[in-house]
């Protein structure tokens, strides 16, 4: 038996605000997290670089697993905090900037609301093929 797919949720303006505190927290905690996985990342693998120039009988390399060990796990974890914004309908675009796009439809048209961290609320849309780059601000006769 295949999997059914979950229909499509699609939000207005006043449904992704409403839903932003929640998003706004697993967006937090993926840009936190993202950061340290990339900086301890950087750091593990010059450690390998110059372990493997050293002689085999490292005595660092139970260390080096160790920290290999907790970036495997730290790297589920922001996976998971992904799926936990896929679940609520919302797609996840970037771990620097915490961007997400809530779907949703405009004067017939699907598009996508675009918020930011740091953002006080969700104020700007774009079409899809747009991207971040063509996000246009939300006036009066778009929010619906």
């Amino acid at each position: 038996m295949g999997a059914r797919l979950a229909p499509r949720t699609l939000f207005t303006v006043e449904s992704a605000n409403k839903a932003l505190p929640l998003v706004r927290a697993i967006v937090h905690d993926i840009v936190e997290l993202y950061g340290d996985v990339r900086e301890r990342e950087t750091r593990l693998n010059s450690l390998r670089r110059s372990t493997s120039k050293a002689q085999q009988d490292d005595p660092y390399s139970e260390e080096v697993e160790q920290i290999r060990l907790e970036l495997e796990k730290d790297v589920e974890k922001l996976e998971g905090f992904v799926e936990e914004l896929a679940e609520l309908g919302v797609e996840f675009k970037d771990p620097v900037m915490g961007l997400v796009d809530f779907p949703a439809n405009m004067n017939g048209q699907e598009v996508y609301l675009c918020w930011k961290l740091g953002e006080a609320a969700v104020e700007y849309w774009h079409t899809h093929d747009a991207g971040f780059q063509g996000r246009q601000r939300l006036d009066a006769s778009t929010t619906n």
